[in-house]
């Protein structure tokens, strides 16, 4: 099951308490103090793990908590440290405070490990307390409370392609011809409900990753249709390949998809739209004799200054230079990343 999005609390462990206690022994009748420290409580890691790709663990596990520490003992025993816990999470993943904005961490890597709550120090034993002037010490500490936090994971997918356009215009059809990615295909909308990952092979060394975008509607950033649920992935990738539909069945108007999509897009996020665009002409196989349907794409893509493709993925038909033009893209994206 794909989830990106869970509410967790979690505990961290409370420290132990320091001991009250006093050496006795066969010939010692009055030995100084000899209370041990309480054992610190158990932390809560999150750790990136580039195999998961979903949250769905912490969906049915929103509550956690660490172990307390061991209370100290006499014979100056150190009770021993409460176990940390270790919560794997997807690369791609942001934790922020409950109904809070600010981003606490950025999981943008794999392996990467963040406290997201701090076990309590144990408390001090009385031995801890003796000095010079104070021998004996009738007094010890307590152990400290453990962190608890309500914190919100978000998922958002990284890939370097983002593929955007209505329901039905080809999305996973394109993806499962460029990568070895198999998602559900079927002639209705909304057969997409998860964003699809795939791998395209440029050459024996290098590859590039997509994401297919389940389908956007008018109104999807207000949470109509599937798009609000999944425009967060949109916002990781370095380029968008914007599909349409110049099929005469789609009965919608093809300028008039792109303007709304592109719309729901800076509704969203504004910096979307800035993003580096192909627009890409699908199902040019079943056009028929109405070739000014993709004459208008092409003269929308000329006018905004975006590249321009005509394609059918179920046909394989100009995918490779779609192929190369992503590549092209993307190379020159790193480059400008090197340079900045």
């Amino acid at each position: 099951m794909f989830v990106d999005q869970v509410n967790v609390t979690l505990w961290a462990g409370n420290g132990g308490h320091g001991c009250l206690s006093f050496r006795r022994e066969k010939g010692i009748p009055k030995g100084g103090p000899d209370g041990g420290r309480g054992g610190n409580g158990g932390n809560i890691f999150f750790v990136s793990d580039k195999n998961l790709n979903t949250l769905a663990y912490l969906r049915y596990h929103p509550i956690n908590k660490a172990k307390k520490g061991a209370h100290g003992e006499g014979g100056n025993r150190r009770g021993r440290n409460g176990d940390d816990v270790f919560l794997k999470v997807p690369v791609g993943t942001i934790v922020r405070e409950k109904d809070k904005k600010k981003v606490l961490f950025d999981f943008v890597q794999d392996n990467q490990k963040f406290l997201a709550v701090e076990g309590g120090k144990g408390g001090r034993g009385n031995a801890s307390f003796a000095t010079s002037t104070r021998q004996t010490p009738k007094f010890r500490e307590e152990g400290k409370p453990g962190e608890k936090k309500d914190l919100t994971l978000e998922l958002k997918l990284i890939a370097d392609v983002g593929l955007i356009g209505f329901p039905n215009v080809g999305k996973s059809t394109l993806i499962s011809k460029i990568s070895a990615a198999r998602p559900v295909i079927a002639d209705y909308p909304f057969t997409t409900l998860v964003p699809n990952l795939g791998v395209v092979d440029i050459d024996e060394f290098r590859s590039f990753v997509v994401a297919d975008v389940p389908g956007l509607i008018e109104g999807a950033h207000l949470g109509h249709g599937l798009g609000a649920k999944f425009l967060r992935h949109v916002q990781r990738t370095k380029i968008l390949v914007h599909l349409i539909d110049v099929s005469p069945y789609s009965n919608r108007d093809p300028v008039q998809d792109y303007s709304t999509v592109i719309e729901e897009l800076k509704a969203f996020d504004d910096s979307l739209v800035r993003r580096p665009q192909l627009l890409v002409a699908n199902k040019i196989d079943i056009l028929g004799e109405e070739i000014h349907r993709v004459e208008k794409i092409k003269s929308l893509a000329r006018k905004l200054g975006l590249p321009f493709f005509a394609i059918s993925a179920l046909k394989r038909e100009g995918i490779r230079e779609l192929i190369i033009a992503m590549t092209r893209e993307l190379d020159a994206q790193s480059v400008q990343e090197e340079k900045s």
